[in-house]
């Protein structure tokens, strides 16, 4: 399970200077820690078949099902739930593993200009893969670029040279990006009080429970810097409807702060092959320590809210700080305490984690159609209508896993 494998969407990190690494190149042991996290981060995207919140709503006097269906679904704006921490854990994975990628290819005879060729190709391959998944059921190409692959895709080759850089670059990039995003959104005006928020898709209820006022009023929904942006940029783009809101908020600016989100990563990445074979926890719960508590900090005395669907700059150091934590976790679980064996289904799907995400979105409706043409139109109410979509997206979720685990079985692993 520890050998050297590489997978998508892993990237390789050095700590070093590119010309020490180009002298000495190691090859980088597969961190089974790392696979993990990305499987449990992809099972959480994966289980969204789950559906908790019909079944919460089948049974709305149940805490139970109500905290389960709140971490499964995007909070409204400000704040976290447990589904929210999965695209920030994607990206911040990208960067963990950028060290070990690195190090593996220049083992491997590469250079950096052909890694650099690789770094644009595989950007470029993300962003298309993004765009078309988002096209599914679509009269034409749905150009959008707010979605995890595409931010990542935009922000990699960025992150790229930045792994071919002293560490002390990352800190430098990471200082410059979410300061100067800050203070380019501080900078745009915020919407006058007669602005007519319908325009921009907000209803009454909406901007009444969650938009700001005052200076956070610079982070408003659909009316800020990254709405204004799109407005020009989608539009540049064929679209079936002129592009004026995205319906949740998201933005393609974002990747900006989500480079933000891979060179923590990034620098969490180049502790781990520094201090190998030791694991630093403690360094790793201090700076998410510190993450969380910066972008707490950050939204409490409303200098940046601390809000996904836009990434702020107090959401990617909030974020970031619980991404250590979880990486933290485990690692200490999987190398120090060395507990592996249950493991194995996050690691099957940890390591084919494209597939993961492309099986997510194309087999979904196949394996539901196959189980009511088969099985019948109510198969899984044998428990009754109320916990239907909760067994009938086991099964589907089983299905997900049983593909992945046949296509690691036979060592088919999609690569970018």
């Amino acid at each position: 399970m520890a050998t050297v494998v590489e997978s998508a969407p892993s990237i390789v990190v050095r700590s070093t200077d590119v010309r020490q690494a180009a002298t000495v190149p190691q090859p980088a042991q597969r961190n089974v820690a790392v696979d993990v996290y990305r499987g449990f981060v992809m099972l959480l995207m994966m289980a969204e078949v789950l559906q908790f919140s019909r079944v919460s709503e089948a049974f709305p006097a149940s805490w139970f099902w109500r905290f389960l269906a709140f971490n499964q679904t995007h909070v409204q704006w400000a704040g976290c739930s447990l589904h929210d921490t999965i695209q920030p854990g994607f990206s911040f994975l990208v960067g963990v593993a950028l060290p070990y990628s690195i190090a593996s290819r220049l083992a491997k005879g590469g250079t950096f200009g052909k890694l650099w060729a690789h770094a644009v190709w595989r950007s470029l391959l993300l962003i298309a893969l993004g765009i078309f998944l988002r096209s599914m059921d679509r009269s034409q190409t749905y150009f959008t670029f707010e979605d995890t692959l595409t931010q990542i895709g935009l922000g990699y080759p960025f992150l790229f040279l930045l792994g071919f850089r002293p560490p002390r670059w990352a800190w430098w990039a990471l200082g410059a990006v979410l300061t100067g995003y800050w203070l380019a959104w501080a900078l745009y005006p915020a919407a006058g009080s007669g602005f007519d928020w319908s325009s921009v898709g907000v209803t009454a209820a909406w901007h009444a429970q969650h938009n700001y006022t005052g200076f956070l009023a610079h982070w408003n929904k659909n009316y800020n810097l990254g709405n204004t942006f799109d407005q020009w940029f989608l539009n540049l783009f064929p679209r079936e409807h002129p592009f004026v809101f995205n319906e949740g908020g998201y933005l393609t600016l974002s990747f900006i702060p989500t480079l933000g989100t891979m060179i923590l990563g990034l620098i969490g990445g180049r502790w781990l092959r520094a201090a190998a074979p030791e694991i630093p926890v403690r360094r790793l719960l201090l700076a998410g320590l510190a993450g969380v508590a910066a972008g707490l900090l950050l939204h409490f005395t409303h200098v940046c809210p601390v809000v996904k669907r836009i990434w702020t700059p107090a959401w990617t150091l909030f974020s970031g700080g619980l991404c250590f934590w979880f990486l933290a976790a485990f690692s200490w679980v999987i190398d120090v305490k060395r507990y592996r064996k249950w493991a194995y289904p996050l690691v099957v799907i940890g390591m084919n984690s494209i597939a993961a995400y492309c099986i997510a979105h194309f087999f979904e409706e196949f394996f539901n159609s196959s189980f009511r043409i088969h099985l019948g139109a109510h198969f899984f109410a044998f428990l009754g209508a109320g916990l239907e979509p909760l067994l009938r997206g086991a099964a589907i979720l089983a299905c997900y896993w049983l593909l992945l685990f046949w296509m690691y079985g036979r060592k088919i692993f999609l690569k970018i």
